[in-house]
């Protein structure tokens, strides 16, 4: 399996997505988008919406399931936000990770899987992680058991000087913001080890383990893979560190044209591999 994705086909697929849109200030927009990744979804196979209820109006996040050959497997859940701040183009937060849900839909739809690939675009995440919250309580309430979650967090900056919620981190990861980050809870070191490895024959990396599912550092607990840590389940952050080094954070700058597509091609190259090894393992 070889897949080595252009800058310009990753450009093309974020400008499909990346319009201003919102559920209830914007919904044109909001629907647009919902539509796009359905339809490229529903190409790789059938496409389950799952419906949540909220507050303002219902949450759609819509779940492809590439079966493995061994069902007795937990399957391996990776997961995207395609909600944006209301007037932004989302170009990083989130439509990066968005594109790079659907590189892997394209990727495995024709592969032969040992463990089954759940593909998932969940709904709402700007409102308080509503859609991936849903999701893991539902998953909960059905027994279901998963090898691990993988939230798909801001996929596509860099730039010379990177923040930290905490002094000390400087020293252990450097100033530069040139690096993928691979934040897990503890449990899973040694998995996440093996992921890092692969990821960094691609682009330099960085991995942090933390104790109690984040609970000393909240900065790192504002994606969907919190809600799955919260239902008991294994769960990655794979992300640019967002506002930690990309100050178009929730803003209107947040554009295509901000983007480092060199980067952002090397991740999604890294993440197809290492969907690879999951899903044969």
């Amino acid at each position: 399996m070889s897949y080595n994705p252009s800058q310009s086909r990753l450009e093309k697929e974020l400008e499909a997505i990346c319009i201003p849109g919102h559920p209830v200030w914007n919904n044109w927009g909001y629907q647009k988008v919902q539509e796009y990744i359905e339809t490229k979804l529903n190409a790789c196979g059938k496409v389950e919406k799952h419906i949540f209820p909220s507050m303002e109006m219902e949450g759609c996040n819509l779940i492809l399931k590439l079966e493995g050959n061994n069902p007795q497997l937990a399957p391996i859940l990776i997961g995207a936000h395609y909600d944006g701040v209301p007037d932004t183009a989302a170009a990083d937060d989130n439509g990066t990770a968005v594109v790079a849900l659907l590189q892997l839909a394209e990727m495995f739809a024709q592969q032969s899987l040992n463990r089954s690939l759940w593909l998932v675009a969940f709904d709402q995440e700007e409102w308080g992680m509503r859609g991936s919250s849903a999701l893991a309580r539902h998953l909960k309430e059905q027994k279901q058991p998963l090898k691990l979650m993988i939230s798909l967090e801001m996929l596509g900056f860099t730039c010379e000087v990177q923040n930290y919620p905490q002094p000390e981190m400087y020293q252990l990861f450097g100033s530069k913001g040139d690096y993928l980050a691979l934040v897990a809870n503890q449990e899973i070191y040694l998995l996440v080890q093996e992921m890092n490895e692969i990821f960094s024959r691609h682009l330099p990396t960085r991995f942090l383990c933390v104790p109690d599912r984040g609970a000393s550092f909240p900065e790192i607990t504002l994606s969907d893979h919190s809600p799955f840590w919260e239902c008991g389940y294994d769960g990655l952050l794979l992300t640019d560190t967002a506002f930690l080094r990309n100050p178009n954070y929730h803003k209107y700058s947040d554009t295509i044209d901000s983007l480092d597509l060199d980067f952002f091609a090397k991740v999604v190259e890294g993440l197809i591999l290492v969907t690879k090894h999951l899903t044969q393992s």
